[in-house]
């Protein structure tokens, strides 16, 4: 006996263009930022690290390769040999916690602070244009 399945609407032209229009705009700025990023003496992948380190939720700026995972939507062992990596680069240094010897926090170095802070502030209209193009799928 065959099932009835529901009837999927087709996207409206104006609902396609809407949301193409913002995967360009989402993809102008990822590349937008991966080309900053080099031009500040980082990786894309290093930027982003960088990102999520200073940006953490709690605003420590720090934290930990778990949390990174997560955040990243990596691996463990992903983010672990990143960090690595990024450690050797002098971007950033390691403290283990005080409360817990088990626990790493991550946290930018000096040189980190300084390149992370040139490539943040060269993308203000980069992210001011995606978060124009975000507000335009709601039109």
């Amino acid at each position: 006996m065959a099932t009835k399945q529901a009837t999927i609407p087709s996207p409206t032209a104006d609902e396609a263009a809407r949301v193409a229009e913002f995967r360009v705009a989402l993809r102008r700025f990822q590349r937008q930022t991966e080309v900053v990023a080099r031009d500040c003496g980082i990786t894309p992948a290093w930027y982003l690290l960088l990102l999520q380190i200073k940006g953490a939720p709690d605003l420590t700026e720090q934290t930990t390769v778990t949390a990174l995972a997560d955040r990243l939507q990596l691996a463990q062992s992903s983010v672990t040999e990143l960090v690595s990596r990024a450690q050797q680069a002098g971007l950033l240094e390691r403290t283990t916690s005080s409360a817990d010897a088990r626990v790493v926090h991550l946290r930018l170095s000096a040189q980190g602070e300084k390149m992370f802070a040139r490539a943040f502030r060269s993308l203000a209209s980069e992210r001011e244009a995606l978060r124009a193009a975000i507000a335009h799928l709601d039109d």
